[in-house]
């Protein structure tokens, strides 16, 4: 009877502590007592029992990745590399600040061919100039892309304001920004952080981020291609998210930027070198042919024909060129009056001082850039009323501001009745 009690009477008092243990509990703030489910564990370890709470996006996103699936956790890719800086957080040390060099860990072949293509260094020399850059890599750069590193800051940039650059140039020219650790610019422009996706960078969106306006409107293009209007169609019924290795006709019938730029689509070769299947210099004022103009137009045909006939390619590829051919007749001609003006010292030495001057950027910077990639890219309206069309104009435009001023004999005397647009010389 003794131990009956006694049991009788602990259970009693285990169930009053358990109980009250219970209400106490529940009293507590939700932020004390919430755990990680065991998915959110297995992706992103003790990292989240932290981040879930205060930036629960980005735990979000990374349990949809595709480095989640792999086992990959947090600290694979903010632990510091290399030359990087550490912190101390929370027990850890992590990278002060995650770049390029942190995927090249496991990402090298495709960060060596970054490192080759427009997108790294002269993409951010096109605005800052050679001045951010070590020799070393000023001298890696320009094997690949003579005089387009080893140069001077961005003269409009300069003259529009720091504000101007840091929010506007340098938003999309930030990609090839040189980083304290040595390497070159940063993945997640295309990639995003914590998805790390290859579905993103393959939507032409992406890269309309950067690749849109009046200087260079692909992604305005590209929406009015049939490639466009197909990819509108047909998106949804895509595989976007299709290994890089694997990818077929299958996946992606219809192309994207990537697809024609980088994908190795029916067993071609992948490349993260943007520049690698392009054939003329099409940014700059008169397009000259690259050093690499037959294979890359070779590479960049081998995807055509994975939809066209070699004879459609080639009558596209023929058409194209001769759009590059009378652009850079037409951009010539604006040029030499500029020059001539010049070499009468009816212009300052000063670049953009003068109205004429940005009527000259905007000849060959907007409408000459325009008219040459519609054709390449199967935008017809671009070639004809944002090409052409401005390019007839303009020219008149010029030849009359050339005229009134050798009458009025002196610089800077020319006024335009509507205000010339400007750009970010990307």
């Amino acid at each position: 009877m003794t131990l009956f009690r006694s049991v009788f009477v602990a259970v009693v008092i285990g169930t009053a502590l358990l109980a009250g243990a219970f209400l106490i509990n529940a009293r507590r703030p939700a932020v004390e007592v919430a755990q990680p489910t065991p998915e959110l564990v297995k992706a992103t370890g003790k990292c989240a029992s932290c981040h879930r709470e205060e930036t629960p996006a980005i735990v979000a996103e990374f349990e949809r990745s595709e480095h989640s699936r792999s086992g990959t956790t947090c600290l694979d890719c903010h632990q510091p590399v290399g030359d990087q800086v550490g912190l101390e957080h929370r027990g850890f040390t992590i990278v002060a600040d995650v770049t390029a060099l942190n995927c090249d860990q496991c990402h090298a072949t495709q960060y060596r061919e970054f490192l080759r293509s427009r997108h790294a260094a002269p993409a951010f020399a096109a605005v800052r100039g050679a001045e951010p850059f070590t020799a070393e890599q000023v001298a890696f750069a320009e094997q690949y892309h003579p005089g387009a590193v080893d140069r001077p800051a961005n003269a409009l940039a300069q003259l529009e304001g720091e504000s101007a650059i840091a929010s506007g140039c340098e938003a999309c020219h930030s990609i090839g920004r040189p980083n304290a650790d040595g390497s070159i610019g940063s993945c997640t422009a295309c990639h995003s952080r914590h998805t790390a996706s290859i579905e993103l960078a393959r939507t032409p969106r992406t890269c309309g981020q950067c690749h849109m306006g009046p200087d260079h409107s692909q992604i305005e293009i590209y929406e009015e291609s049939k490639h466009g209007v197909l990819f509108e169609a047909q998106k949804e019924e895509m595989n976007l998210a299709a290994d890089p290795m694997e990818l077929s006709v299958e996946d992606m019938p219809v192309p994207t930027c990537s697809t024609c730029h980088m994908s190795g689509l029916e067993g071609l070769s992948s490349t993260h070198d943007v520049t690698e299947r392009l054939s003329y210099w099409l940014f700059a004022a008169i397009s000259e042919k690259r050093p690499t103009y037959l294979q890359g137009q070779q590479e960049m045909k081998a995807v055509c024909m994975n939809c066209h006939t070699e004879q459609h390619t080639d009558e596209f590829y023929e058409q194209a060129e001769a759009v590059v051919v009378s652009t850079n007749a037409k951009v010539r001609e604006a040029l030499g009056i500029v020059e001539d003006l010049r070499a009468e010292g009816l212009l300052t030495p000063e670049p953009f001082d003068e109205p004429i001057e940005f009527l000259y950027f905007d000849f060959w910077h907007y409408f000459g850039r325009t008219a040459k990639h519609g054709a390449f890219m199967g935008g017809a309206d671009f070639v004809q009323w944002h090409g052409n069309y401005e390019l007839l104009y303009k020219l008149v435009e010029l030849k009359e501001a050339a005229e009134e001023l050798r009458e009025r004999g002196h610089p800077a005397s020319y006024r335009s009745e509507a205000p010339a647009a400007t750009g970010s010389g990307r």
